[in-house]
């Protein structure tokens, strides 16, 4: 994969935080090149059934989904989590073709991209979160590039317990 976070000295905030958060999601694309499905719901670490490279891609686009649209703009929650499953958009994931949970996290990426260009880093979000605090937008893609970095590092260790595939 080409890297694309190189980040020359001009490039302000808004560019470094959106070029790293699209190197982070082109990391999580690139770990599941050339995965079959039926390799892509492979669940090797027996503690953590969810835990597959669809599972994974499914779970990054709807977190971006919670915290931009839901958390940031205040929309209704869609999201396929309940009360009853908090994790079934990993759990789903298993019946989708692995090429659709990459296009529809692709597609949303690019919205996000529009949504973050239209707004001011600091503007608050409308929804506050847990502990009553409202985050501003800045936080929102540090938090975003937090947890595709960390789940890049778990598609890492599934990636190679399936087929043996490092790097990328």
């Amino acid at each position: 994969m080409t890297r694309t976070d190189d980040m020359p000295a001009a490039w302000d905030e808004r560019t470094q935080l959106t070029t790293f958060l699209d190197y982070a999601r082109d990391t999580a694309r690139a770990k599941c090149e050339d995965l079959s499905d039926a390799e892509a719901r492979k669940a090797p670490l027996p503690a953590s059934p969810l835990m597959t490279p669809s599972g994974l891609i499914s779970h990054l686009r709807w977190v971006e989904y919670y915290w931009f649209r839901v958390v940031f703009l205040g929309e209704e929650d869609e999201g396929p989590w309940t009360d009853e499953d908090p994790d079934r958009e990993m759990r789903v994931a298993v019946d989708l073709p692995l090429a659709r949970l990459l296009e529809e996290y692709a597609a949303h990426a690019e919205q996000h991209r529009a949504l973050v260009a239209g707004h001011d880093l600091d503007a608050t979000a409308q929804r506050a979160t847990r502990d009553g605090r409202h985050v501003d937008l800045r936080w929102i893609l540090l938090h975003l590039i937090e947890e595709t970095a960390r789940h890049n590092g778990h598609l890492d260790v599934l990636r190679e317990l399936i087929d043996g595939r490092t790097g990328a």
